[in-house]
């Protein structure tokens, strides 16, 4: 079986689904592939910042995601021995220091919206295989999948991987990456708020390392504690426990939640930590975007607004591609030109935010 769309894109991660909504709006015919079978995968980078909001409401989506289910931050605590050292509120004219954003509303406000265009496909449990090239030019024109467990072939002007972080198509594209380590990986947990919880994000130091509480829409406490790069499986052989005290030392209200909901290590979720800078983000016919092209740690919840940057910045690159019918090397570097630079800039501010963050902390002595 044969499929035909102008634009294929890898990936209904944020980026990826609002690319996908923005092409389907000016009548571009769009193809969206997602490997999972369902959209209620637990995330982790949930948070927009300022760019992400301006960026749904200039497309007349922000109102529904609201509807959907979102939190505004009331500001950023740093606590230090139970009590608080630091406060940032929200600046002149702004009513919050970031928001919560389940992706799961997300993503199914944009791919909702995308569904009411007729020139619009949404396939799920697909998973690309191969890339097919053009026998005269050689450039990217069609993929194959496998699709609920059968091969298919999709032609196409253009393929976008927004794919993520291990991304398949920039494999399949033999697009080199270079990886950066930070030094540290993150545990995630997930707890119940106590009532009366505000609506803030909460730094301290604990165990030596950053540990973050991100309060979440629907009444849950985000917990992204830091540990040492690669020690993940030692710490697994002792006692959770100490560890987990370490956090209540730090905030003494979470008692009872952390004894009833942090019990075992399969409590934590591991992400292991680490950018990549691409050698290219675009062949002929091809185009990388969001974390399949410049990954980002977690610090400062920058990837899920950057991918949608990303999105909002390609779309009329690419519109004005097909129209032209130039869908070559020179005219899709446009939008690497204009990304890059600042892409670069956000991951070395990470850096700076990581090898600092102990000093918002006068009594700290590493």
């Amino acid at each position: 079986m044969s499929l035909h769309a102008e634009v294929i894109i890898a990936g209904a991660g944020p980026g990826g689904a609002l690319l996908g909504y923005l092409l389907a709006a000016s009548g571009v015919s769009v193809i969206l592939l997602e490997r999972h079978s369902h959209m209620d995968k637990e995330f982790r980078g949930e948070h927009l910042n300022a760019q992400g909001e301006r960026i749904l409401k200039e497309h007349g989506l922000y109102k529904r995601v609201q509807e959907a289910g979102l939190l505004l931050m009331e500001r950023v605590e740093y606590f230090q021995q139970g009590r608080i050292i630091k406060t940032i509120l929200p600046g002149p004219g702004e009513r919050h220091t970031g928001i919560h954003v389940p992706q799961k509303n997300l993503l199914h406000v944009l791919i909702g919206e995308s569904l009411r265009f007729p020139n619009y496909r949404l396939m799920m449990d697909t998973t690309v295989t191969e890339l097919l090239h053009d026998e005269q030019s050689g450039a990217v024109n069609g993929v194959k999948v496998r699709h609920q467990g059968e091969e298919q072939t999709i032609h196409s002007q253009l393929v976008i991987g927004a794919d993520g972080r291990y991304s398949t198509v920039r494999k399949l594209a033999g697009i080199g990456t270079r990886i950066l380590k930070h030094g540290f990986d993150l545990l995630w947990a997930r707890i119940p708020a106590p009532t009366g919880w505000p609506a803030t994000v909460r730094m301290a130091l604990a165990n030596d390392s950053q540990l973050a509480l991100f309060s979440q829409q629907g009444g849950y406490i985000q917990v992204g504690w830091n540990i040492q790069q690669d020690s993940y499986r030692k710490l697994r052989k002792q006692p959770v426990e100490p560890f987990a005290r370490a956090l209540v030392e730090a905030f003494p209200e979470l008692a009872q939640t952390v004894e009833k909901h942090i019990r075992t290590w399969d409590d934590f979720v591991l992400l292991q930590v680490q950018s990549c800078v691409c050698d290219t983000w675009v062949q002929p016919g091809l185009v990388i975007m969001g974390d399949a092209a410049h990954t980002f740690s977690p610090t400062g919840a920058i990837g899920v607004n950057s991918a949608m940057q990303d999105a909002h910045i390609l779309a009329p690159l690419l519109l004005d591609a097909l129209r032209s019918g130039d869908t070559g090397l020179e005219t899709l570097r446009q939008f690497e030109q204009l990304r890059r630079q600042e892409t670069t800039a956000e991951l070395d501010s990470q850096f700076a935010k990581e090898s600092s963050f102990s000093g918002n902390f006068p009594a700290y002595q590493p």
